[in-house]
């Protein structure tokens, strides 16, 4: 299907609306940025405290636990930023780093789930349990895939 093109008359007012929009991406994607720099330093600083309440409460594994799990957040938030940086790079935005987010996510409610208030049910476990398996499983298939596709470039003459 194509588009129909705007009458020539209209390429001004166009190409002005494509520079506002490139522009606003741009702040956009700036706004970005500074969000998740501030994030960093503020799970820095959790983990910190985290680590800080645990020697105060005597209770070392527990604190341990949940200090880990906002390092788990850190690690998201460093993914993310990686690919920010790529993108705002030229290159395009990689569904595989969304991909790692979800697993770091899934990964750090396991970690965490020992240390909750409240006891998780088996059915919870076995939710994150199994939701963990599938992303991973996804992880390892898109390497395997973007490693034959490189392959066969590779290859190819």
């Amino acid at each position: 299907m194509t588009q129909e093109q705007l009458p020539s008359e209209f390429d001004a007012v166009r190409n002005f609306a494509i520079k506002c929009m490139l522009w606003l991406n741009g702040f956009a994607h700036l706004v970005i940025g500074l969000a998740l720099a501030t994030s960093v330093l503020m799970f820095t600083w959790l983990f910190f405290v985290d680590v800080k309440d645990a020697i105060y409460a005597h209770n070392l594994v527990h604190g341990f636990l949940h200090a880990l799990g906002t390092l788990m957040l850190l690690w998201s938030v460093s993914a993310l930023i990686s690919a920010e940086i790529r993108y705002l790079r030229g290159s395009k935005l990689l569904v595989e780093t969304f991909i790692e987010v979800v697993l770091v996510l899934f990964l750090r409610k396991l970690i965490v789930m020992p240390v909750q208030d409240v006891s998780p049910t088996i059915e919870e476990v076995g939710m994150w349990v199994g939701g963990s398996f599938f992303i991973g499983l996804i992880y390892v298939l898109l390497h395997w895939g973007q490693k034959e596709s490189a392959d066969k470039q590779s290859s190819s003459p």
